[in-house]
């Protein structure tokens, strides 16, 4: 492998497309609220960088967490799960992961500092909590029942809310003026989808993960029972979404996000019948990917196709 192939791996290249649909969510409703605006995609590309950095930040953290705890010599890897692998094979070592974390860190920390001082003081706190949750994903949140939370609003719910403040947001106004109410309640769908994403992709690990000292919802409550939560996320998700338009908050092309809807009934009945068999469980993360990818692309499309 050459050093960019490792380093693709190592920051997990393939699931940082999540980052980008997101932000598009947000930038495509900014578009559509503040049409006398002309769009600063100077602007939207910082914010697209900014969040990036920062899921490549938690990545890196993560990496670095399983390779010290030892998970990373314990678990099974797949596509969707278990880390990159290049730590353990000596592809990387730990200073140079740790260092590219700070980086990436610090880069998206400055780009956060940057739209606090000219868009919005909010972004200042959205960027703290996503700093909080990259930082103590693995030491803390995820030994006590909180990464799945923390993951749903730092690279969820808020990066939606965050890329629209970022961009129509003005010193000195009122949070509640900048941000309507379609796009506080469109934030939740992704939110939630983003916490299945990590959900779902800890059951493989989940012996690992306990080894590890991990406590996640898959390790409290047992795949059994996360697996029902696990199919009501994605009942919520979906629900919110024909609920939406008919409720005359958003257009009725909206559902163009219900077509990954016959995908995500087949991952739940997957997980909920092989929960506890991976193999047969196997095609279902590959099916929560695609569920959570289209379904947030499809949304930033719905508004886009309105401009």
């Amino acid at each position: 492998m050459g050093k960019l192939q490792i380093w693709l791996a190592q920051t997990r290249a393939n699931f940082l497309l999540l980052a980008v649909f997101l932000v598009a969510i947000g930038l495509a409703y900014s578009a559509y609220y503040n049409p006398e605006i002309a769009f600063n995609w100077l602007h939207a590309i910082l914010i697209l960088v900014g969040t990036i950095s920062a899921h490549i930040s938690v990545n890196l953290f993560n990496e670095l967490s399983d390779y010290q705890t030892k998970i990373d010599f314990n678990t099974e890897r797949t596509p969707f799960s278990g880390g990159s692998g290049m730590l353990p094979i000596g592809k990387t070592k730990p200073g140079q992961v740790r260092f590219a974390g700070i980086l990436t860190l610090l880069f998206s920390a400055a780009i956060g500092i940057y739209f606090t001082l000219v868009a919005h003081w909010s972004i200042a706190v959205i960027s703290i909590i996503g700093g909080f949750a990259i930082v103590f994903y693995t030491p803390l949140l995820a030994r006590f029942l909180l990464g799945e939370l923390f993951a749903g609003l730092a690279l969820g719910s808020l990066v939606v809310i965050g890329a629209y403040i970022a961009i129509s947001g003005l010193p000195g106004q009122s949070l509640f003026s900048i941000v309507p109410l379609e796009v506080w309640l469109i934030s939740i769908p992704p939110g939630i989808l983003t916490s299945l994403l990590l959900l779902l992709n800890e059951f493989p690990d989940m012996e690992a993960d306990k080894a590890g000292g991990r406590k996640h919802l898959v390790i409290k409550y047992g795949k059994e029972i996360a697996a029902k939560l696990y199919a009501a996320g994605m009942l919520l998700t979906f629900l919110t979404i024909i609920l939406l338009p008919l409720l005359g908050i958003s257009s009725f092309w909206l559902y163009l996000a219900l077509i990954p809807l016959p995908v995500a009934l087949k991952a739940s009945a997957t997980t909920l019948q092989h929960g506890n068999d991976m193999v047969k469980l196997m095609p279902a993360l590959g099916m929560n990917v695609m569920v959570v990818l289209g379904t947030d692309l499809l949304i930033a499309l719905s508004v886009i196709f309105q401009l």
